[in-house]
């Protein structure tokens, strides 16, 4: 019997919403059948926290005596696009400071950027700004220095042009001399490491693989607040092979997702640091999946052991997309085991994002729509799928050729 979003919101209006995790309901399924568990669940949660370099946040700071219209600024000492109205800015979470040294004495520190000034934002405390002009009549100032903090704020958007990636790469060295250090982390040569990023089994698009259910307007969890799929993400790409279940091999579908910062916690959005590479945020994302069918329950029922990631090597193939040994695929149940196998050798393994997050994260939200705190939306279009039009026209032919977290 399928449901509706409407009938799902008015049980949790009620307080009768039955609610589970997406590890929770990987047994539910088995024990019952996906038809059972559709009837018997309304909503999964799922969740994922990891370094999610495609964000920033859009700030309006309000009018200085006499009016200024920026043209360069800074906060904290790290570089904020102003090429927007008046007091309008935008700062993404890769960008660093003018005086930082960069990789100038390999590897860099990189220990401050955009994400670090995001976090502190969050965490209420005063953030230097520094702006420049070239001066009008109407906005005749030239220069401003003063304090700002998230109270103080007209506005404070999170708005993320690429979110919760649908699978990804599994990184490794094939070089033999040295340590690389990519956004994938420091890895190893000579197959010493193998690092990857993704929560896997609670990560939102897997458990809904084709998007039945996420599409734009659906209402999110993020950061610790709560947020919505504005668009889908840049390199949305959902013509990746798949298997059976409709998991993709690689990287493949990603959103776009905004919220209002002023309602988001530092524990969930925190600024992280590269070694030999650059600066992020890790971005704290839970999607409610509604169990309309038995369907989108089997989907939901994803397990680590389902999904594999491709095996990729990030000191030639990767950034010179040379051909290199075809290195294979990986379960996440491998990987989260600690070590795996690629071309006979034993490879310890780490991961950029963290699973126990994730969890903590599916958690919050279950608790949230269980006791009437997070209504679920109706998506107002769905996500490109591999058979839609606009996938047709627009990025069937478009080369695949992107990367970064």
């Amino acid at each position: 019997m399928a449901k509706t979003i409407a009938e799902i919101n008015e049980k949790i209006a009620s307080g009768k919403v039955v609610v589970v995790t997406a590890e929770e309901i990987i047994g539910i399924v088995e024990e019952d059948g996906a038809e059972k568990a559709a009837e018997k669940v309304d909503v999964v949660t799922t969740g994922t926290f990891g370094p999610m370099c495609s964000s920033g946040a859009f700030l309006n700071f309000g009018h200085s005596k006499p009016r200024i219209k920026v043209q360069k600024a800074w906060l904290n000492g790290v570089n904020a696009y102003a090429g927007l109205a008046a007091v309008d800015l935008y700062i993404g979470v890769t960008e660093v400071p003018d005086h930082d040294p960069l990789n100038s004495v390999f590897p860099g520190a990189f220990a401050y950027g955009g994400g670090h000034v995001i976090e502190d934002l969050v965490a209420g405390k005063d953030v230097r700004l520094r702006a420049v002009a070239y001066g009008t009549d109407c906005y005749p100032r030239k220069q401003l220095d003063t304090w700002v903090n998230l109270a103080t704020l007209n506005e404070a958007v999170l708005h993320n042009p690429r979110n919760a990636y649908q699978n990804y790469n599994c990184a490794v060295n094939l070089g033999k001399e040295r340590e690389i250090y990519t956004y994938m982390g420091v890895l190893k040569p000579d197959l010493g490491s193998a690092n990857f990023c993704s929560a896997g089994q609670l990560s939102p698009l897997l458990n809904d693989p084709l998007y039945k259910t996420i599409g734009l307007g659906t209402r999110i969890w993020l950061g610790g607040g709560v947020g919505y799929v504005t668009w889908w993400g840049t390199q949305h790409n959902p013509t990746v092979p798949r298997h059976d279940n409709g998991v993709p091999k690689g990287g493949s579908g990603t959103l776009t997702v905004s919220g209002d910062l002023k309602q988001m916690k530092p524990e969930w959005l925190r600024g992280v640091s590269f070694r030999g590479y650059g600066v992020s945020l890790q971005v704290g994302l839970g999607i409610p999946i509604p169990l309309l069918n038995a369907e989108i329950a089997q989907y939901t029922a994803v397990k680590d052991s389902d999904i594999t990631a491709p095996i990729v090597d990030y000191s030639q193939g990767y950034p010179y997309f040379e051909k290199t040994p075809d290195l294979g695929s990986v379960t996440y149940a491998d990987l989260r085991s600690g070590k795996i196998t690629v071309l006979g050798k034993e490879v310890p393994t780490a991961s950029l994002s963290s699973y126990s997050k994730a969890r903590d994260i599916a958690e919050t939200l279950k608790d949230q729509i269980k006791t009437g705190h997070f209504a679920l939306t109706q998506p107002v279009q769905s996500l490109p799928s591999a058979d839609s039009e606009y996938t047709f026209k627009l990025l069937a032919e478009r080369p695949v050729n992107g990367g970064g977290i």
